[in-house]
């Protein structure tokens, strides 16, 4: 069970089994888990609800990853919120380099054990956990 006070996860991704799959390993490990079914929701709901790390994929319908990233980036109340895209496509060559630049953290390619994914979380809460920020997760 959660706590109240665990860091709050927000899964931005438009496939219902991938947001099930990784909702239900997270929530088993600890962190409260949020969904977004595409990137303007994934945009409004981290405004409201200001998770520790969001998950992003990268081609959504409406508003795509690409476009949320940025939208994040520009809010000074998300700027600094952790952003792991977790995609399909291949990031080797060119996509990678253009994730980072529009502003995700890091980069993980489909298909992901939730483990790994657990475990890349827990090293963006380590490296965002100072000051006022490790208080709001501990």
């Amino acid at each position: 069970m959660t706590h109240s006070r665990s860091p709050l996860v927000l899964i931005a991704d438009d496939d219902f089994a991938t947001c099930d799959l990784y909702t239900s390993y997270l929530s088993s490990v600890g962190y409260r888990v949020e969904t977004a079914k595409d990137g303007y929701q994934a945009v409004l709901k981290a405004r409201l609800m200001r998770p520790a790390v969001i998950i992003m994929d990268l081609a959504m319908p409406r508003v795509d990853g690409w476009r949320a990233i940025k939208e994040l980036r520009d809010d000074p109340n998300t700027a600094k919120i952790p952003i792991v895209v977790l995609t399909g496509h291949d990031l080797r060559d060119f996509l990678k380099p253009a994730a980072v630049a529009v502003g995700a953290t890091t980069y993980l390619k489909k298909p992901c054990s939730p483990d790994r994914l657990a475990i890349e979380i827990g090293e963006r809460l380590r490296a965002s956990w100072t000051g006022p920020l490790r208080a709001r997760w501990m």
